[in-house]
């Protein structure tokens, strides 16, 4: 509830608030804590309305935004009346506006980081300013920015800097330094990318040295990596938007800080949550620890963005991987998400009244005291056009719905959770309220460093050498720890190719997808038409593909620091189930080790080692014989999936082009051995898609890109001739527009075979499209011929019963013709789209048709696997921001 009337702003005594306060927690009158009496207090202190009258804004999802009206003070001790001293006051000049943000300390207490903008008032366009770190000293009493140099400083927004324990900087910021290098690697141009909304650039986890200099990007993500916390035990935890195809909300995730180790922790399926019994959409943010080791979080309602209290909340990430999903390890039972026990306090998400007031910051204090700093606003309300302590009224006064509360004032406070006692460390003053604070204090907890993998020991070198990482996944036919062959005989029947031929397995081939990253405006403004019929899937470049064994696993060499998703393929090379949700990155050298696969409806742990079922795939019984009734030209050691042993054997396998498959496994003296499967671009007569000639001389940067005016349609303008070979006579015509056209060969106007014209003209409906792919992928209406004039047919309207509807004037009475007779109501007949772009299984009826015998063998099996990619990646009209403009 917001206050309605004016208000003349009152003062209380500490004493005086505990006048009628009926509760046990009690506010002390008495000497601060000894403790804090040696240690600085530092904290924020913001306007709570613009100079244009409206509160700040705390998008979640712009983490950038600017709120200016900051001010960062401290006080040397705990003292209610000891002075604060502004930091920032004489660092700026009076044109200025500064924002202020993300406090950190470190370890030992001497030093503090945090996020400063500064911008001149009525800044143009041109002079806006970027989010820079800066540190506070305790010994030299300075606040300086981490960066000195302007130009170095002003390359990226820098936000949510925390100390690492050798005392290197993590942050996230807008740099994305790798990932521009990378760009110009890939023959785009360099560009800070947008996230997958294209409506802000993209923050990723950085590191850099205490001075500053040798920043690394440590993570890849194509949507925004934030609020990096350094764990107790030395890992970083973060908060990750993963919005890869769809808002899968924001999730936590964990990595080492040389960005190894990159995975999933929490919140997946829990962003639905209910508190209160109220249903509440939680996004998972600026993670806090606990000296206890659990993880803090400060919940905020995505109901009201300028909502300025938070909910205090406890998960454990150690047990459970979503709110009521346990790892497959722990067996934990209960809900992994807990309201912080703080004394008698009751902090919710209610715009009504609270008793005891809210919270808008947390600081546990590190000492193991169970004692937090809060940015706490007591309970008041307006009686009389005066401000009252909620302590101040009886129990049948605060019942009374007409309470108007008070604006809000949020004060700073120390709370003793054990003792529930508080004392008052800082006020402020009207119009103004303080937000974070920190303690600068020696933690008792310091963080445990973890040094950098080391190339030619953890990290393999030949693959850091060639930027490059490997993927293993035991078997795609483990999902969730079941084994989803069973019904089949398993993993051990289809492993065996005595049992199993290999045009029998399910999954046959592994494809590599990379997403582009969205450049912004400035550099190439991209029309909703460029990415089709949806832009669900942005733009998709394939890395390429390779075999997945007869056990389901895959070992495969990937690019490292770029953003990559799989997808599992039948012997068609056609994707068998959804797409891919999140993305992987790999640190060159890095293998990525994976169990196996998840469903979408699936709540059970995926993505997160320590938390998933064990895996259905042993590997080989025993070392130093061949796997059973297989060729004995590959011997496993115990434990190896068929993928690892054929790289013991064979080399780590490379990615190609083209869908190639050799039988390696087969002994012939027991079974057959399997026919070789190519699917190559070399055979089809149309270009091969962009890129497709890298991969003669592989390297990291090779991508395959499929447009579907350069790539998809030369397949239906291809002139497809039949030749009778012994009178050379041609016999009938195949080419896809000889009868997908709006008029035959003789210039006379027809409906188009099927009714679907494959025109190599400007769309009628949509001029940035040429006629067939609308055609293909939106409904369209039904036709035909009428002496020679193309008209859409019309038909009957029928009601529930079967009966025509005809048509009635505005008093209900039947229209009639010059016959006398009602005249029927007619509409337009749909015609269905006959591609989908959820892939290429989406859009059987097209396929049907290509397997009829009227299209039988039109399409070549290289042809027909070129539109199976590009419909399994989302058939988007561009996959390149970077096509020749006209």
């Amino acid at each position: 509830m917001r206050p309605t009337v004016g208000y003349k702003f009152v003062i209380f005594s500490v004493f005086s608030l505990l006048l009628g306060c009926d509760t046990d927690t009690a506010i002390k009158d008495e000497q601060p804590d000894p403790v804090l009496i040696e240690h600085p207090v530092v904290y924020i202190q913001r306007d709570q309305l613009s100079a244009e009258n409206q509160p700040p804004q705390f998008d979640t999802f712009d983490p950038a935004h600017f709120n200016p009206g900051a001010n960062l003070l401290t006080k040397r001790n705990a003292f209610a009346d000891s002075p604060p001293f502004s930091l920032t006051a004489s660092l700026f000049e009076s044109d200025q506006l500064v924002d202020i943000r993300d406090l950190s300390v470190s370890d030992d207490g001497q030093q503090l980081l945090m996020s400063i903008k500064v911008q001149k008032i009525d800044a143009n366009e041109d002079e806006q300013t970027s989010w820079n770190i800066w540190r506070y000293d305790i010994a030299t009493k300075t606040l300086s920015r981490v960066m000195a140099s302007d130009t170095l400083a002003e390359q990226g927004n820098d936000l949510m800097p925390s100390f690492l324990p050798d005392g290197r900087i993590v942050f996230a910021s807008t740099r994305q330094r790798l990932s521009r290098a990378i760009l110009l690697d890939e023959g785009k141009p360099q560009y800070t990318a947008l996230d997958e909304n294209r409506d802000n650039e993209t923050f990723n986890i950085h590191v850099m040295d205490p001075d500053g200099s040798a920043i690394k990007q440590l993570s890849f993500n194509l949507s925004h990596d934030f609020y990096p916390l350094v764990m107790q035990n030395g890992q970083i935890l973060y908060s990750r938007w993963d919005l890869m195809g769809a808002n899968h909300g924001i999730n936590l995730y964990r990595m080492n800080p040389d960005g190894t180790n990159n995975e999933l922790v929490f919140g997946w399926h829990s962003h639905k949550i209910a508190l209160d019994s109220q249903p509440e959409v939680i996004e998972y943010i600026k993670p806090q620890q606990l000296p206890s080791g659990e993880i803090l979080m400060m919940l905020t309602s995505q109901a009201d963005p300028t909502a300025v209290h938070k909910r205090p909340v406890t998960i454990n990430i150690d047990d459970y991987i979503d709110a009521n999903q346990a790892t497959g390890s722990s067996g934990a039972l209960g809900n992994a998400i807990n309201d912080v026990a703080l004394a008698d306090f009751d902090f919710n998400f209610s715009p009504s009244l609270s008793a005891t007031g809210r919270i808008n910051h947390l600081f546990p204090i590190p000492d193991n005291s169970n004692r937090y700093l809060m940015s706490w606003d007591l309970c008041r309300v307006i009686i009389d056009g005066q401000i009252r302590s909620c302590g101040q009224l009886t129990e049948q006064q605060l019942a009374d719905e007409a309470l108007v509360l008070a604006p809000a004032f949020y004060e700073l406070w120390l709370l003793d959770n054990t003792n529930k006692t508080q004392q008052l460390v800082a006020t402020t003053e009207q119009g103004k309220i303080l937000t974070e604070a920190v303690v600068m204090q020696p933690s008792a907890q310091p963080k445990t460093f973890i040094a950098d993998k080391v190339v030619g020991n953890e990290l393999d070198a030949q693959l850091s050498q060639e930027l490059a990482g490997s993927i293993h996944i035991r078997s795609v036919y483990d999902f969730d720890g079941t084994d989803s062959t069973a019904s089949a005989g398993g993993i051990a029947r289809l492993s065996d190719p005595s049992q199993t031929p290999a045009a029998n397995l399910p999954a046959r081939f592994l494809r590599i997808v990379r997403g582009v990253p969205m450049p912004p405006d400035e550099v190439r403004d991209i029309p909703n038409t460029d990415f089709g019929r949806s832009n669900n899937q942005l733009m998709r470049e394939i890395i390429g593909y390779t075999p997945i064994q007869p056990d389901g696993s895959v070992k495969i060499k990937v690019p490292a620091n770029v953003p990559l998703a799989i997808s599992i393929l039948d012997i068609n090379g056609k994707r068998i189930g959804g797409r891919h949700r999140q993305w992987i990155s790999l640190k060159p050298g890095e293998t990525l080790e994976c169990a196996g696969c998840h469903s979408a409806n699936s709540q059970l742990p995926h993505g997160r080692i320590d938390a998933q079922a064990t895996s259905i795939n042993a590997g080989a019984v025993a070392g130093g014989s061949p796997y059973p009734n297989a060729s004995a030209n590959i011997i496993p050691s115990q434990g190896q999936t068929m993928a690892e042993a054929d790289e013991m054997v064979n080399g780590l396998a490379q990615l190609t082009a083209d869908i190639l498959y050799q039988d390696i496994w087969t002994n012939p003296a027991i079974s057959a051995v399997n026919p070789a499967l190519e699917y190559t671009y070399s055979n089809m007569q149309t270009s091969a898609p962009n890129g497709a000639e890298c991969f003669t001389n592989w390297t990291t940067y090779c991508r395959i890109q499929i447009n579907y005016v350069e790539h998809i349609q030369p397949l239906w303008d291809l002139p497809r001739p039949v030749i009778d070979e012994l009178t050379q006579v041609l016999i009938a015509d195949n080419t896809c527009t000889a009868c997908h056209n709006m008029v035959n060969q003789e210039g006379v106007s027809q409906v188009p075979a099927g009714q679907l014209a494959l025109l190599n003209t400007p769309s009628t409906d949509q001029v940035a499209h040429l006629t067939s792919y609308r055609e293909l992928f939106f409904n369209d209406v039904e036709q035909e011929e009428i002496d020679g004039i193309i008209v859409d047919r019309l038909v009957e309207v029928l009601d529930a019963d079967g009966n025509p509807v005809y048509q009635i004037d505005s008093d209900g009475e039947l229209i009639l013709d010059a016959d006398g007779n009602p005249i029927p109501v007619l509409t337009t007949v749909n015609v269905p789209a006959i591609l989908s772009t959820n892939g290429a299984r989406a859009s059987r009826n097209f396929f049907g048709a290509m397997n009829s015998p009227t299209h039988q063998s039109m399409l070549s099996p290289d042809e027909l696997k070129l539109l199976n990619e590009w419909l399994d990646i989302g058939a988007q009209y561009y996959n390149t921001p970077f096509y020749p403009l006209p």
